[in-house]
């Protein structure tokens, strides 16, 4: 991990320097960040579709891709953002354009256009043989936000009495 990385400060800085659980979708997807530049507004990140993310056919579900893309864009977004700052997605339109098989997926995402409030966004999420499987676009608005609460472990039900 770099100075940059250390300095900086937001949902997803907070994460990459070990100062934030990363969240629990994230988890779920196998998120890894490959390269994020916040000046130019990109990122790539790897996701790994396992057996458990597929549908009867054998390929993964056209959710979980989704998913992955709104995980790649978002993201190219909010590091580009103060702390304070988050910008959920407004809108997420996904075109599948062939079976994705499990295994190592790539996203690669970019900030398209930056508003004060409303800003849009693009990527694709390549298959294990570095061809597309899908593409995206997105809307985020900007927000201005508390910092959520820490993510602690749930204590096991207790039985009613």
């Amino acid at each position: 991990m770099d100075d940059d990385t250390r300095s900086r400060r937001g949902p997803f800085w907070d994460v990459l320097a070990g100062r934030a659980a990363p969240p629990p979708a994230a988890e779920t997807l196998g998120w890894e960040l490959l390269h994020v530049d916040p000046e130019q507004g990109v990122i790539e990140v790897a996701f790994l579709a396992g057996e458990r993310f597929t549908n009867p056919m054998g390929v993964v579900q056209g959710g979980f891709l989704a998913a992955m893309l709104d995980d790649t864009l978002g993201p190219a977004l909010v590091a580009t953002l103060p702390d304070g700052h988050f910008a959920p997605t407004l809108d997420l339109h996904v075109q599948f354009l062939r079976p994705a098989r499990p295994g190592r997926l790539v996203g690669r995402g970019r900030v398209v256009r930056r508003g004060r409030q409303i800003c849009f966004m693009s990527g694709e999420l390549l298959g294990p043989d570095g061809e597309p499987v899908a593409v995206a676009t997105a809307t985020a608005q900007i927000q201005t936000v508390a910092a959520p609460p820490a993510r602690q472990a749930r204590e096991p039900a207790r039985p009613a009495r």
